[in-house]
């Protein structure tokens, strides 16, 4: 069982000193960042040092590594968590058997977004990236808004960002129910899968929790005039100003077409019958979409889609989202955190776009024993029609206990053709198989949304590390003959 959000605790008007546990995830640790820039006092404490508890340190907060009852100071307003925490944690059972205030995550953004214009991006799959498009759009349009994103924007170099103006832009996360918590000014939805059952109990009350979110939105709802699930929820919706947007011909901002161009993507999109051009230096439909939904906000904040889109093109990605790290020999390696079926295939399709006449590699690390056991066959068919080869490691369990017979081996067992997939728990050997299969040209990416990217450094080395492919030596052959 994991930590649920209580939609009674008192959200305390002041806070002066705040102690997070599981200050060192994407997340939280953004959101502690704006209470220091606040003002607060912030301690916290995580199970592993990284990149964000060192850069939290550096910038005045106390971190623990470990979680023991001592990291948790005197004289604490409140204490913030993340869902991802056992209810047996020491430090929160000390701060409840202290009375100390627990505030889930979401409700501590809900203080840090007091006063501001909100915009709050929800969805199964693009909400990182869209959250993260519309900021930069803003910042680049001279405008100073905070945000708070899931990952790092990468153009901005943050994932969290206290600016002076009006408008705040935050990823709302619908897993535990928690984007409700919201005073929403704009809602963008951007799909909807039937996920997360384990909190909602139901289809039924899953998809009643968009409905609440939207409707409690005091501005515009923005919804997906593609996604049959948020086309179903628009019908459901009352709400006085709601703007669709999409391929779909009935789209209120309409995404008319895309051109792959080396990496990039140039759409062309029409508003109330005026069509506009843009150019983004990401790749994939998926994205184009994405930067629809993000015209169709700011439009909604009151910027010309021309502007909007100008904007958009200093959208250079988020960390962990098709990011690439290196290129070895012409084999380039890449790492998203595509972790469902739907988002593989996005990422799988762009690549498809960049790599051209290369071949594509893909190393799948999944998610979640209930996850694994409920959609290795979709996971199969995405990896089987769109990667040339998949290697399978095994299941990152995250929260959840682990399920006897529930390995990587569940997703190798559903392809049809077994020799376009190796099941490799051992990390080391993923890496050797990895570099022994790929050519100059070929595209190496890493799918998941765990620990997974750490394979990377490994996949690098065995690259360095290998033997001469046989055209190598066949092409340092010829060029040598020519040179005599």
């Amino acid at each position: 069982m994991v930590i649920k959000p209580d939609p009674d605790a008192q959200i305390p008007a002041k806070i002066g000193r705040a102690h997070f546990i599981g200050i060192g995830g994407s997340g939280m640790s953004g959101i502690a960042r704006m209470f220091l820039d606040a003002g607060v006092e912030v301690s916290g404490s995580d199970r592993s040092e990284s990149d964000y508890t060192r850069n939290l340190r550096a910038a005045g907060a106390q971190v623990a590594i470990g979680h023991a009852s001592e990291n948790l100071p005197e004289n604490v307003d409140a204490v913030v968590v993340t869902s991802a925490l056992w209810p047996d944690n020491p430090e929160l059972v000390a701060a409840r058997d202290r009375g100390i205030t627990v505030l889930h995550r979401s409700q501590a953004l809900v203080w840090l977004t007091q006063n501001s214009r909100l915009i709050a991006v929800a969805g199964a799959h693009g909400k990182t990236t869209s959250t993260g498009m519309i900021a930069t759009a803003l910042v680049e349009l001279g405008h100073d808004p905070s945000f708070v994103n899931g990952g790092v924007v990468a153009p901005l170099g943050t994932n969290e960002r206290r600016g002076s103006g009006s408008e705040f832009v935050v990823e709302a996360d619908e897993s535990d129910g928690s984007f409700l918590f919201y005073d929403v000014a704009i809602a963008l939805i951007t799909n909807i899968d039937n996920d997360h059952l384990d909190h909602y109990g139901s289809v039924d009350a899953f998809q009643q929790a968009f409905v609440d979110f939207a409707s409690g939105a005091s501005e515009a709802v923005v919804l997906s005039a593609d996604d049959e699930l948020t086309v179903a929820l628009h019908e459901r919706l009352d709400h006085p100003r709601t703007v669709t947007f999409g391929a779909s011909e009935n789209a209120d901002v309409r995404l008319l077409e895309t051109t792959p161009m080396q990496g990039r993507t140039r759409l062309r999109i029409a508003v109330d019958g005026i069509e506009y051009e843009g150019e983004l230096a990401v790749p994939g439909f998926h994205n184009a979409l994405n930067a629809t939904g993000a015209v169709a906000v700011l439009r909604e904040l009151g910027i010309d889609p021309a502007d909007a889109l100008r904007g958009l093109a200093a959208f250079s990605g988020t960390k962990r989202r098709f990011e690439l790290h290196d290129t070895i020999d012409g084999v380039s390696v890449y790492d998203d955190y595509a972790h469902h079926p739907r988002e593989v295939v996005a990422a799988l399709t762009a690549a498809r776009e960049v790599v051209g006449d290369g071949r594509i590699l893909a190393v799948h690390q999944p998610h979640l024993y209930s996850r694994t056991q409920a959609m290795s066959d979709e996971f199969a068919a995405a990896y089987e029609a769109l990667a040339d080869h998949t290697v399978v490691l095994d299941v990152d369990g995250a929260r959840e206990d682990p399920v006897p017979g529930v390995t990587g081996e569940l997703v190798v067992r559903e392809f049809k053709d077994p020799s376009r997939v190796d099941y490799r728990p051992d990390w080391a050997a993923a890496a050797t198989r990895v570099a022994e299969w790929t050519e100059p040209g070929d595209f190496v990416i890493t799918f998941g949304c765990g620990n997974v990217n750490l394979i990377i450094p490994q996949l690098l080395e065995a690259l360095h590390a290998r033997a001469p492919r046989a055209s190598d030596s066949g092409a340092a052959g010829a060029a040598s003959g020519q040179a005599e």
